[in-house]
C-alpha cells in the first residue's frame, strides 16, 4: 500500500498538481506564448496573443508562419529557455486544452508584459483572468507609440478585406452600420450581411468593462468608423473578439 501511495503522489506530481510553480524550469519554447516546465506542463501566457507559428497541422493553424511569428518565439527563448521561472495565476488555472494558464517572470522581468511592449504579441485578456489588463494596455500603446515589432510599418485592413487574413493578427477599420445583442453576446457589424461581412463580437462577461465606460454597447459605436486589432477568425465571417473598449480605437471624422 505504501508503495501504491508513493507511485500515485509520483504521478500527480508529474501532472504538476503538486509542482512548486513558483520556481520551475523551462524546457521548451513551443511558440510566442507557450512554453512547456520541467514537470511536463504546458504553460500558455494569458493576457496576451502572440503570432502563430503554423506548425500543428491542423485547419486552425496556418500552413506558414504569420508575420512576427517567429520572431516572437526566437524571443521568448532568449527569455525563458532553461530559465528558472515563477508562474502567477488569475482566476482560471487551466483552460479547455489542459493548459495551465499564467503569468510569466523570469526574475524581476514581466515576460507577458515585456512581448506587448516589444510589440511581438498584442493584448488578449478575458474575463475573469483580467488581474493585469490595464498594464498590458499601457504597454500595447508603447508599442505601438514606438511602432516596435508588429506595429513597424503595420498595414491596417479594411473591413471588406478582413476575410483574406483568417487567423492572424490585424487592425481593421471600417463602420459601424449596426449592432445586436444576444442572450450572450453584443455583434457590432460592419456590412449588411452580418454572415459574411466583417464583425466585432463582445461576449456577455466584458459588457461590465463597457458598463464602467458608460457605453451603451447598442448605441455607442453605431455609425462610426473604427478600429480594431486582434486575431481574425472566421465564424459567420471574418471577426475579432474584444473584451474591453480599450481595444476599440474611434477614428475622428475628417470635415
Amino acid at each position: 500500500m505504501i508503495r501504491l501511495f508513493i507511485l500515485f503522489l509520483s504521478f500527480l506530481t508529474a501532472c504538476g498538481n503538486y509542482a512548486d510553480y513558483s520556481n520551475i524550469k523551462v524546457v521548451q519554447v513551443v511558440d510566442g506564448d507557450t512554453v512547456r516546465l520541467e514537470n511536463g506542463s504546458l504553460l500558455r501566457y494569458i493576457g496576451i496573443d502572440t503570432p502563430e507559428r503554423g506548425e500543428m497541422g491542423t485547419v486552425s493553424y496556418r500552413s506558414d508562419p504569420a508575420p512576427f511569428a517567429e520572431k516572437a518565439y526566437q524571443r521568448n527563448q532568449e527569455l525563458v529557455l532553461g530559465k528558472i521561472i515563477r508562474v502567477e495565476f488569475d482566476v482560471e488555472k487551466k483552460d479547455k486544452y489542459n493548459r495551465l494558464l499564467g503569468y510569466c517572470y523570469r526574475d524581476d522581468i514581466f515576460i507577458n508584459e515585456l512581448l506587448v511592449e516589444e510589440g511581438l504579441a498584442i493584448v488578449y485578456t478575458h474575463p475573469p483572468n483580467v488581474k493585469h489588463s490595464d498594464t498590458f494596455y499601457q504597454a500595447q500603446k508603447k508599442a505601438r507609440e514606438k511602432q516596435n515589432g508588429l506595429w513597424q510599418g503595420y498595414q491596417v485592413v479594411d473591413h471588406d478585406q478582413a476575410g483574406n487574413y483568417i487567423n492572424q493578427i490585424q487592425t481593421v477599420r471600417g463602420r459601424v452600420v449596426s449592432g445586436y445583442q444576444s442572450n450572450n453576446c453584443q455583434f457590432l457589424n460592419f456590412g449588411k450581411n452580418h454572415k459574411t461581412d466583417f464583425t466585432i463580437v463582445i461576449f456577455k462577461d466584458s459588457f461590465a468593462k463597457f458598463k464602467e465606460k458608460s457605453i451603451d454597447l447598442n448605441k455607442y459605436y453605431l455609425g462610426k468608423q473604427v478600429e480594431v486589432t486582434g486575431r481574425i477568425r472566421q465564424y459567420n465571417g471574418p471577426e475579432i473578439i474584444v473584451n474591453s473598449p480599450l481595444e476599440i480605437t474611434i477614428i475622428p471624422e475628417s470635415n
